[in-house]
């Protein structure tokens, strides 16, 4: 008999994650059934995600999370004993695995064995949150050349690889990040444009110095009163896509900054929430492109990996304390 290490969702969030929110618990795995494959995960992703649609997931429950696995059992041909998967299975080391969707996310599917990128990828530059940098910037900003973007949570997962997207298609970009570390990253190995540290500077002055000329698209996973200073230096018929509010994630009240409508109306804003899983059938086309602008040293990726499944909650923490750098993941 299997043993799996769970994290399951204890108690809910109160503010911050804290220690005694997740639990890891072992539990015993039933035997895998026809159509089944037994999968152990090598690499678990860490998302901010996880805290927003944590309020949708019951107490006892795995904690949310994708991972690369690998299959160790299968009585499912399309899942060979051997090749690696990717799949959302929680925060656990063991699934056993039906070859189904989980809820609102999809079923899990083989990870390409392309050897020239780290498995790892898979969770970060090529995986999900490549596809919401990808779709994000071509589908819902649609970003012209010589167009004046900022790109907040720059040096995070998907904020970094936007950023590169919108240099690919010719446009000047800005970045915000919280230390002077990640914007010279942003700056001296990626290619932005102009960094801001919004920790330090005067938000509103150092936008007016950067981009004088104003934004004319805003690619934004933070929200609050950032995403309010911004509007107001928004150009006429602006876009913004929206893909997460981390600065409000530990927040009851997310509506603590609420937008000024004025400006969007006023200079015709086009303001668009989205998630990933909005292109289904798509997620191979933004895989093999980024990986297409990787292999051609046009999009780079950097990695913050934790060792170890019991470090999960720590680098889950990390996330909303701005310790890393590009994408989180845990190394198993």
């Amino acid at each position: 008999m299997v043993k799996a290490k769970v994290f399951v969702y204890q108690r809910r969030f109160d503010g911050w994650p804290k220690e005694g929110d997740l639990k890891l618990v072992e539990e015993e795995l039933p035997p895998v059934k026809n159509g089944e494959f037994l999968a152990e995960a090598v690499y678990l992703s860490v998302d901010p995600y996880s805290r927003v649609f944590s309020s949708r997931l019951p107490l006892g429950a795995p904690f949310l999370g994708y991972q690369i696995a690998k299959v160790l059992e299968s009585k499912n041909p399309k899942f060979p004993i051997g090749r690696h998967v990717f799949g959302y299975f929680g925060w656990r080391t063991h699934t056993v695995v039906k070859d189904e969707p989980s809820g609102m996310f999809p079923p899990p599917v083989l990870v390409p064995e392309w050897k020239d990128v780290p498995l790892s990828y898979f969770l970060g530059v090529l995986g999900m949150t490549g596809n919401t940098a990808y779709f994000g910037v071509l589908e819902i900003c649609q970003p012209k050349k010589g167009d004046v973007v900022l790109v907040s949570a720059a040096a995070g997962g998907v904020g970094s690889v936007a950023g590169q997207i919108f240099k690919i298609k010719g446009c000047t970009v800005i970045g915000l990040v919280g230390t002077e570390e990640k914007g010279k990253w942003l700056v001296n190995e990626l290619g932005f444009d102009n960094f801001i540290n919004y920790k330090t500077a005067d938000l509103d002055k150092a936008l007016s110095e950067v981009a004088p000329k104003g934004i004319d698209c805003y690619f934004d996973t933070v929200g609050g009163h950032i995403t309010n200073t911004v509007l107001s230096h928004m150009n006429e018929f602006g876009r913004i896509g929206i893909c997460g509010t981390i600065s409000s994630a530990n927040e009851d009240n997310e509506t603590s900054a609420p937008f000024n409508l004025s400006h969007i109306v006023g200079k015709q804003i086009k303001m668009e929430g989205f998630t990933v899983l909005r292109w289904p059938n798509r997620q191979s086309e933004g895989m093999v492109q980024n990986h297409k602008w990787i292999q051609e040293g046009r999009l780079k990726t950097r990695e913050t990996v934790t060792e170890g499944f019991e470090n999960a909650f720590k680098a889950f923490l990390d996330l909303f304390l701005g310790n890393n750098i590009g994408k989180a993941v845990v190394e198993i």
